[in-house]
């Protein structure tokens, strides 16, 4: 029988969005019965160390791996990668590259071309959202794909009872950077028939203060916010400027599925997002929230929303918050993907 396997690693913390996640598949991986074929989970801080663990991970890999094995490779893997996967296929192994980012997007290290050949090396992919498994798909990727929709989001927190505020609480939580979310300045002065809470460290946009309708808050670690956060929505938005996403960061939502998506649900928070972002389908699909083309609409907007509305709102996202605490996003993707490939 085909053996179902990952390759643990070192995590440096895991307080990142990224290093979240990817604990949360190892573990997931195991709760399906996966085998480990690297080392122990770790969470060594420092980067040599981490850097030794990892390749001596690989290394242990090479030994383990066996004729009939899946590999799940959470990518990126950086210079990994096209290793791991050939030593992979010479030992009769398969691989599926199970995607957080695209460089070619986020950080443009990589042009798409190179992105799609490295994809390559894999045997399939589990693409975050089924608009980024359509552009592999157009860049040119032949091989067996499927997708998440939504992160998991494995935590023991549980969120507070809902109370609808008047005016209704917008929450935004994350780092605060004037190259990722600027545009928070811009939307401090617009606010007027709601409340604005924010949570992230304030020295990332200093110019932003505790005024009137706009809340500034410290950061909270994630299990925390889980359990104490007061508000109505989780506003999902990047960039510079509140008529749209845009920049880097902004950009990149017409492709990827955040991880604050998961975290929001998880707190019990409906979704405020882009409509032109990659995850506006799945919100209005479940039901879990609005999209919305720009952030002035908020103000005429939120006082539209009814109590009802808001209370089914919230219903479905109960619903969406306990199958990612059960890891079914995941599951459901690898079973669909190992289906593929086994027929």
């Amino acid at each position: 029988m085909n053996r179902l396997c990952f390759i643990s690693r070192n995590y440096r913390g895991t307080s990142s969005a990224g290093n979240k996640a990817k604990t949360d598949y190892e573990q997931i991986l195991r709760d399906l019965g996966a085998t480990n074929l690297g080392l122990e989970t770790t969470f060594y801080t420092s980067q040599v160390v981490s850097f030794v663990r990892n390749l001596m991970g690989i290394i242990h890999m090479s030994s383990k791996v066996q004729k009939g094995d899946i590999i799940i490779l959470q990518y990126p893997v950086k210079k990994y990668f096209s290793l791991i996967c050939r030593i992979a296929h010479r030992r009769g192994a398969k691989t599926i590259a199970l995607i957080h980012d695209l460089g070619c997007m986020r950080r443009k290290k990589l042009t798409e071309q190179q992105e799609i050949n490295r994809l390559m090396h894999a045997d399939g992919v589990i693409a975050t959202n089924a608009v980024m498994m359509q552009w592999l798909k157009e860049k040119g990727y032949t091989k067996t794909l499927d997708y998440l929709g939504l992160h998991d989001y494995l935590s023991d927190s549980v969120s507070r009872p809902p109370v609808q505020h008047s005016p209704l609480k917008v929450v935004y939580a994350g780092t605060l950077a004037l190259r990722k979310n600027a545009f928070l300045m811009d939307m401090a002065k617009q606010v007027g028939n709601y409340e604005l809470v924010i949570y992230g460290m304030h020295k990332g946009l200093p110019r932003l203060q505790t005024r009137g309708l706009v809340k500034v808050n410290p950061f909270l670690s994630a299990d925390t916010f889980i359990r104490e956060v007061e508000g109505d929505f989780g506003l999902v938005w990047d960039g510079d400027s509140i008529d749209t996403c845009s920049g880097h960061f902004g950009e990149y939502l017409r492709w990827n599925t955040p991880h604050k998506v998961s975290f929001y649900i998880r707190a019990g928070l409906p979704m405020i997002v882009w409509r032109q972002s990659a995850v506006a389908p799945i919100v209005q699909q479940e039901g879990i929230g609005f999209c919305i083309d720009s952030i002035e609409e908020l103000n005429t907007l939120l006082p539209t929303i009814t109590p009802e509305q808001l209370s089914e709102m919230r219903q479905r996202v109960v619903n969406v918050s306990s199958r990612m605490a059960q890891g079914c996003y995941l599951k459901e993707a690898v079973g669909r993907i190992l289906q593929t490939m086994r027929t």
